[in-house]
């Protein structure tokens, strides 16, 4: 279950975590990456048929959005990674593909480590539900998922690790083998300052054999200084040019699957932001917080860089003025939106904090929309955004 977006991460591909989990010795497919239709043809060669063929980009879900093909012959390989490489998927443009083993499996299990941020701790978790979206399984049966919270000081304990193995269901002739990847995951996660790690699913074989066969990684963006090996395949990390734009800006931004752009001036009103965002029933587009102070230049670039996201369908821009005033703001809103021959997304705009009044008096009504509470800007933003779809549908 991956971490809500509250401070910066960089999210390794699947086949860099899997390079990571193998190096901790866990069991993880046979594959080579492709970036053309003639390399995926020679990696199956080389790995042995029957391969998957694996879209990296990260998303969830990618196997029913088309972006996973299980494929048993070279004509069958060609079709496959015509079809993924160059596709688009869910707002991503996939420029490479893993070339895996598949694995006859029996059986499907998750297993994560993350902060749980509530109770101050990390947690593990494990599930028998596994190859499905876990934010579902936590959504509508949470009681599927069995947690088991970890002393920072001590690490997860071997009978921890048991517990909750036996706790979520897991049949007794693999129990122990997955508590003993659970005890490496939680090693990797501590290790490697991370801030979630994943593997979903875990495949259980015929032969009681534990294979990672999806890996997900995300590392604390501040710790990279301590892991330069990590931070080495950071330029290949990056999902797509919105987030190597968002590097070179300085912005912290990570982008979701929703539809509702999200821009803010601190990590904490922006992840406000997103859970009224959900809250009115819509979905977030991305998290992007631009920091202390919006001149235009920043500005323009902020929302240079939500419009150009196809997903997006309208924003909301949530500023609370501190040192820097809600009418200097508003005049680099102004000044930003007047740079755009054409505004692409309604905006709709909320000041509070110093000079909130003078700001929204400033705002260029013909460019925003303007709402007195974030409530209401959030509500109207959703509801721009459904207006927008339906009429596109």
């Amino acid at each position: 279950m991956r971490a809500a977006a509250r401070f910066r991460v960089m999210r390794l591909h699947e086949y860099q975590a899997k390079e990571v989990f193998a190096d901790a010795g866990l069991s993880v497919p046979g594959a080579t990456l492709a970036t053309s239709v003639d390399e995926a043809v020679t990696a199956a060669e080389s790995v042995g048929y029957p391969v998957a063929i694996k879209a990296q980009v990260h998303v969830g879900g990618r196997g029913k959005a088309g972006g996973i093909e299980l494929v048993e012959s070279e004509a069958e390989v060609r079709e496959a990674a015509e079809s993924i490489l160059g596709m688009e998927l869910k707002g991503y443009e996939v420029h490479q593909a893993l070339v895996e083993s598949a694995v006859d499996f029996v059986d499907e299990l998750y297993v994560g480590i993350t902060m749980d941020r509530g109770a101050g701790r990390p947690v593990a978790m494990v599930s028998t539900r596994g190859g499905v979206d876990i934010e579902e399984v936590a959504a509508e049966s949470p009681e599927d998922i069995f947690r088991e919270h970890v002393d920072p000081a001590f690490g997860l304990h071997p009978y921890q690790g048991r517990r909750a193995v036996y706790g979520a269901g897991v049949t007794r002739e693999v129990a122990s083998d997955v508590a003993s990847v659970l005890g490496t995951l939680y090693e990797l996660w501590d290790a490697r300052d991370a801030s979630d790690a994943e593997i979903n699913p875990l495949m259980i074989t015929a032969e009681d054999e534990v294979v990672a066969a999806d890996a997900v990684m995300n590392i604390d963006d501040d710790a990279l200084f301590r892991q330069p090996d990590l931070e080495a395949m950071e330029s290949e990390s990056y999902a797509d040019d919105l987030e190597r734009k968002a590097g070179e800006y300085g912005f912290d931004y990570v982008r979701l699957e929703g539809n509702v752009g999200i821009i803010g001036n601190g990590a904490g009103l922006v992840m406000t932001t997103l859970d009224l965002v959900d809250h009115y029933g819509g979905e977030p587009a991305n998290f992007l917080d631009i920091g202390g102070g919006a001149k235009a230049e920043r500005v323009s670039n902020a929302l240079d860089m939500v419009f150009a996201d196809e997903n997006v369908e309208a924003v909301v821009f949530n500023i609370f003025g501190g040192i820097t005033r809600g009418d200097e703001v508003a005049r680099g809103i102004n000044e930003a939106l007047e740079n755009f021959d054409e505004i692409p997304k309604d905006v709709v705009v909320r000041l509070a904090g110093t000079n909130a009044e003078e700001g929204m008096e400033i705002l260029n009504t013909d460019l925003v929309a303007v709402e007195g509470t974030l409530e209401d800007a959030v509500r109207r933003a959703v509801e721009n955004a459904k207006d927008t779809e339906g009429a596109s549908a």
